[in-house]
C-alpha cells in the first residue's frame, strides 16, 4: 500500500491524482480529502464522469473465436520463425 503525504496543497494533491487514480488503491482516505472539500468534490465530480463514460461505453468480451484466431496466428508465426 501507498504512503500518502500528508499537509499536501490542493496543487500538489490534483498534479498526483492521476498517479493515485492508475494505483488502484482506493484513494477516498487520503489524508487531503479528509480535510480538503474541494478536492473531495473535485474527485466525486471525476468519479461521475468515469462511471458515465463506462455506460457509454461498456466492455464487451470478443467472441469466442477471436481468441481462437489469434491463438492459430501466434502458432502459425512461431511455426514459420522455426523453419526460417
Amino acid at each position: 500500500m501507498t504512503e500518502f503525504k500528508e499537509n499536501m496543497t490542493c496543487e500538489e494533491f490534483q498534479a498526483q491524482l492521476a498517479e493515485l487514480i492508475g494505483s488502484g488503491e482506493n484513494i477516498s482516505q487520503h489524508p487531503h480529502l479528509q480535510d480538503c472539500a474541494l478536492c473531495s468534490a473535485f474527485l466525486a465530480e471525476l468519479e461521475a464522469i468515469a462511471e458515465a463514460a463506462r455506460q457509454l461505453f461498456p466492455v464487451e468480451e470478443p467472441p469466442e473465436e477471436v481468441w481462437e484466431h489469434i491463438e492459430m496466428a501466434i502458432q502459425q508465426e512461431e511455426e514459420s520463425f522455426d523453419k526460417g
